[in-house]
């Protein structure tokens, strides 16, 4: 049974930090592209970045130069660290596990990040 359980999403102030997490089991972790979308209220899921099972690394030009997405394969996990946070940012933030080649694509539940002052 594959699962991608992400935490670390919150309340922040403008110009505040968070640390988002996604944490991967039941797949070979390390042969995925891992990704970070949100979805804010009444709009679309956006892509927001990308890192590759070679570690190539991709952002939508909005978050570029205050977001930071890495993985550990050691521990099935990806990261995506958030600085200087604008209100813009606020959305739901999903982590998506994508094997293209064999068509597999599994996305985790959730969590809310609100940037409010």
């Amino acid at each position: 049974q594959v699962q991608l359980v992400e935490s670390g999403g919150g309340l922040v102030q403008p110009g505040g930090s968070l640390r988002l997490s996604c944490a991967a089991s039941g797949i070979k972790f390390s042969s995925y592209a891992m990704r970070w979308y949100r979805q804010a209220p009444g709009k679309q899921r956006e892509l927001v970045a990308t890192i590759t099972s070679d570690d190539t690394i991709n952002y939508v030009d909005s978050v570029k130069g205050r977001f930071t997405i890495s993985r550990d394969n050691a521990k099935n996990t990806v990261y995506l660290q958030m600085n200087n946070l604008k209100p813009e940012d606020t959305a739901v933030y999903y982590c998506n596990a994508n094997f293209n080649f064999l068509g597999l694509n599994y996305w985790g539940q959730g969590t809310q990040v609100t940037v409010s002052s």
